[in-house]
């Protein structure tokens, strides 16, 4: 397979730039599997690959000096220093830019390294098979050129190339490290001594010094270290001093360049060897795994997802997923029982929201029965649940199912930094127990008060007037509504759950953005308001906002997403509404009283069952979600949700009781 192409190229009396590009090419080509999972067959054939080579070393100083000469006579700096690396344009701009080279592809320039890389792995699909292969077998083949043994013109060449490559991305990251935004969270990198800065010193005097030693490399490493830490640390206050999509996508921005730099330059002084003491070339070991695979696996990775509409979502959701969830606010850990005493404590507070929520049922009833303009109905309909959650909030108590929604931040706490690994698999299922657990006494707490506060509304308003509180014809719709067997009661219960994690994201939201933007601070110096309080209670109101103003928002919004919902749903003639177990068990309760308790057994069961059923699709939607929010914060992979899906169900099987009981003491 590999014998043919070799001896194609080797029969070409005049090689040109064109011909070693196509070379490459075929042989990518070759070894490019015809199913992209299938990385047994890509890994098999780089394995051929690799014993052809070692069989023939005229083939394998061939490759070894086409590489070579591919990388030092072209422009390479773009293609080190910006594949794979977040550019700070806006996600519009980023999102035409990459639909109108999708119709229109850019022009191929192949004196740039970047556009020659692309016409070798010319596949979308290259990043697939080339990062699923094992690092060690790409090692093994690189390890078969045997590098350390190329022509020492061409080596002199491609380290220039690379010395470029990385000046560029020092002067970036010290550029980066001066930002306004970050300078604001650490006002020490203004200093001339900022790592920032230092890193880029260093690493000019490395390259115009011909005495370095070891100790010179070590510090240029020590200050890209300090980079990384200063950075983490940026990231650590803004758990408390809240963050921008701007900072973050900085932050990460700049992990990346920290990232590339390190790997440039380890493959600078490790395989392409600077003409160093001697003391140098004994330390510096070739370790290709770990040097020249992780930089080749990102580039063909970068170069695949260039043009990637879905890519460049994905990415943009990652990033405003980290910002939601970055803050660690304390509107999560709330909803929380990891206690019997927090269990219990949860159980009264979603009793004292079952009275509110009869009143808000009661109010939507007389709203609806006014026959109003849809628009004005669905107005409405929002303010009530909005303002009714709310005063549910300032009261201290709980709304069931909301607590799912509201852990995203929590349950990010628990997974690991950018890619990968779930810190700890236990932590994140106990979280997933505790909150199952805490929905039981939510859940529980709301139906038990609101159906009984139901029927004896429904009692006093017919000593009152003679009637019910709502006819039979309207007892028997709001069954038949809510029958999960007769009506789309558990998929509007999806819908609802879907509100609840919108509304779980919003929270968030406002908490960063109370943090980051000094809400209350800046509410404590309005003089005016000042005048009309008094500085105690602009103090205390402040203080208020500051630990409670992601959850006011959140629990407005969200009755204003379930209003809306269900008005649009009747505005558009669509088959779109909304179901919240507290009001499936409010509008059972009326039900019961105004058919004189005369149900079928199949209405009670139908009745139950629409209650458990919308419940669960509640909690359920609204916290795999949640869940998903998290994990895409940070970069959680397929493998990785596999395995804590396993982990989760494992749990489940044998301690079915965390997961709906009250916690062991």
């Amino acid at each position: 397979m590999y014998l043919s192409i070799f001896k194609n190229y080797l029969l070409k009396q005049t090689l040109t730039q064109e011909d070693t590009i196509d070379f490459l090419t075929a042989l990518i080509d070759a070894i490019r599997p015809k199913n992209v999972n299938d990385i047994e067959e890509a890994t098999h054939s780089i394995q051929a690959l690799c014993f052809t080579l070692s069989q023939c070393e005229e083939y394998a100083t061939l490759l070894r000096n086409a590489i070579l000469s591919i990388i030092q006579e072209k422009k390479s700096v773009s293609l080190f220093a910006d594949s794979g690396i977040q550019t700070n344009h806006g996600f519009f701009a980023e999102l035409f830019r990459r639909i109108s080279h999708r119709i229109l592809p850019d022009v191929i320039d192949r004196q740039y390294l970047k556009d020659v890389f692309g016409l070798i792995f010319h596949k979308n699909s290259d990043s697939d098979w080339v990062t699923g292969v094992e690092d060690q077998v790409w090692a093994d083949l690189f390890a078969t050129l045997q590098f350390q043994h190329a022509d020492l013109s061409l080596k002199a060449k491609a380290k220039k190339q690379l010395v470029d490559a990385i000046q560029v991305l020092s002067y970036r990251l010290s550029a980066s490290g001066l930002e306004p935004d970050l300078i604001k969270h650490h006002e020490d990198l203004e200093d001339y001594t900022s790592p920032f800065i230092v890193q880029n010193v260093e690493l000019l005097k490395f390259f115009s010094d011909e005495s370095i030693t070891q100790i010179d490399i070590n510090h240029i490493h020590v200050m890209l270290d300090q980079c990384q830490l200063v950075t983490e640390k940026v990231r650590k206050s803004c758990e408390y001093t809240g963050t921008s999509i701007q900072l973050t996508s900085l932050t990460q921005r700049i992990h990346q360049q920290i990232t590339r730099l390190k790997l440039l330059f380890n493959i600078l002084t490790d395989v392409v060897g600077m003409q160093l003491q001697s003391e140098i070339q004994e330390h510096a070991k070739t370790n290709i795994t770990s040097k020249v695979v992780p930089l080749f696996k990102s580039l063909v990775e970068a170069e695949s997802e260039k043009n990637s509409i879905s890519g460049h979502w994905r990415q943009n959701m990652e990033l405003m997923a980290l910002r939601v969830t970055e803050n660690a606010g304390r509107t999560g850990e709330h909803y929380i029982a990891v206690n019997r005493t927090a269990y219990f404590a949860l159980l009264r507070s979603a009793m004292g929201a079952g009275l509110i929520i009869t009143c808000m049922a009661i109010i939507k009833i007389f709203i609806t029965a006014g026959h109003l303009p849809a628009l004005t109905e669905t107005i409405l309909i929002s303010l009530n649940y909005g303002l009714g959650f709310v005063i549910i909030h300032i009261l201290h108590f709980t709304v069931a199912t909301k607590q799912p929604a509201m852990t995203a931040a929590t349950i990010a706490s628990s997974i690991g930094e950018n890619g990968s690994k779930i810190k700890s698999l236990d932590k994140l299922v106990k979280i997933v127990s505790q909150t199952t657990s805490s929905q039981t006494s939510a859940v529980l707490g709301n139906v038990i008060v609101i159906i009984p506060c139901a029927i004896l509304v429904d009692m006093v308003v017919q000593y009152c007037t003679g009637h019910h509180f709502i006819s039979p014809d309207k007892a028997h719709a709001l069954l038949k509504s809510n029958d999960p067997f007769q009506s789309g009661a558990v998929f509007y219960g999806a819908v609802a759950g879907v509100c609840l994690f919108l509304a779980g994201l919003i929270a968030g939201f406002h908490d960063n953005l109370s943090a980051f933007n000094k809400i209350p601070e800046r509410i404590n110096a309005l003089s005016w308001l000042k005048k009309c309080l008094g500085e105690c209670r602009l103090k205390a109101v402040s203080g208020y906002i500051k630990d409670n103003l992601g959850a006011l928002a959140g629990n407005f919004y969200f009755g204003c997403l379930l209003g809306i919902t269900s008005g649009l749903g009747i505005m558009l003639g669509l088959p779109l509404d909304i179901r919240h177990v507290t009001f499936v068990s409010a509008f059972f309760g009326f039900s019961v009283t105004a058919l004189d308790y005369q149900i079928t057994n199949y209405m009670l069961m139908a009745a139950f069952m629409g209650i458990v059923l919308v419940a669960t699709a509640n909690l359920l939607t609204s916290f795999f979600m949640a869940l998903y929010v998290a994990m895409k914060s940070r970069k959680v992979r397929f493998e990785q949700w596999r395995i804590f899906t396993k982990t989760l169900l494992s749990r489940l099987n044998q301690h079915p009781d965390e997961f709906f009981l009250p916690p062991k003491e």
